[in-house]
């Protein structure tokens, strides 16, 4: 995560970007790596600004007035960092908006004459880390301010720990078998079709090198959970846990209008799941009890509580 948004003084002007959320809310369910790239690579704060300049080989990193091209101790570094971020095997990233280092889209490039050019970026750390980590979870702090955004990285933040915690647990076929059941109808919510082709790696699982089938089954689980949820596809999967459950005429009348509520925007994803959760009771609604759809992430954080656009 960007240092800056953690309160760290690393900003051009030697103050900060603290942001509430990510060091209040989620901060006791995470453990934060700090980066700042400006910094590592010898500049200092305060310290002079950046910008990306046009080129015909692409935007080059230069100081604002001195002119200094840091674009190769840059692409050295971010490198580098991408490839520790590997071995850390990190669950998500945070970046800082707009920041010619840092920001994930619409950075501004400059003409060499120092007028705005016609075009935008992403900056040149942040595109080099999300360039060779395709399937990371990652947002920067202003886009995290949208609802459902930030539903979105958050949900898949905690997924990618759950299986790493899979994986560095030494999974056997079982395992990986219940965890992929547990996590059906979260990954049904994302991409049916991609859900399936998964199942076939678990299906597999016990004939197959254990290496290769976590390699497989990792670019799947994550592949699934970048594709954004869909409030028809979240209705598909109220529809089918309603089914799941014994319930008389009345209740399930009941839970059929909230969803219906839901799916034409009236009332937020927590009121059915919240329902849904509340009538999974006895060993024969066990299975949907147990479903991540219903706590994907922990429920203090209350993301669900936006109604869909």
């Amino acid at each position: 995560m960007s240092s800056c948004l953690l309160g760290e003084p690393v900003r051009y002007n030697g103050g900060h970007s603290r942001d509430r959320f990510l060091t209040g809310e989620l901060d006791p369910y995470v453990d934060w790596v700090p980066v700042c790239p400006e910094i590592e690579v010898g500049l200092g704060a305060p310290r002079e600004t950046l910008r990306q300049v046009g080129s015909e080989d692409g935007p080059r990193l230069v100081t604002r007035m001195t002119r200094v091209d840091l674009t190769d101790r840059m692409t050295e570094l971010a490198v580098r960092r991408a490839a520790e971020l590997s071995e850390l095997d990190v669950d998500g990233y945070v970046f800082k908006a707009k920041s010619p280092t840092c920001g994930i889209h619409g950075v501004p490039v400059y003409r060499p004459d120092g007028m705005p050019a016609d075009r935008r970026n992403r900056g040149l750390f942040s595109g080099i880390v999300m360039e060779r980590h395709p399937l990371l979870p990652v947002e920067d702090e202003g886009r995290l301010h949208d609802a459902l955004l930030r539903e979105s990285f958050v949900e898949r933040v905690f997924a990618h720990a759950r299986l790493r915690a899979l994986i560095e647990a030494g999974w056997r076929p079982r395992d990986l078998v219940s965890f992929h059941a547990r996590h059906k109808m979260q990954l049904l919510a994302h991409d049916p079709g991609l859900y399936r082709e998964a199942g076939r790696v678990v299906a597999a699982a016990g004939g197959r090198p254990h290496e290769e089938v976590t390699a497989r089954y990792t670019e799947a689980f994550r592949r699934i959970l970048s594709t954004k949820a869909s409030t028809g596809k979240n209705v598909n999967v109220l529809q089918h846990c309603l089914g799941m459950l014994a319930l008389d005429p009345v209740r399930r009348a009941d839970l059929v209008d909230v969803i219906d509520d839901y799916r034409a925007g009236l009332v937020p994803l927590s009121v059915p799941t919240t329902l849904l959760r509340h009538h999974a009771r006895g060993e024969a609604a066990a299975w949907v009890r147990d479903q991540t759809y219903f706590s994907p992430y922990p429920d203090a954080l209350r993301l669900r509580h936006h109604v869909p656009r």
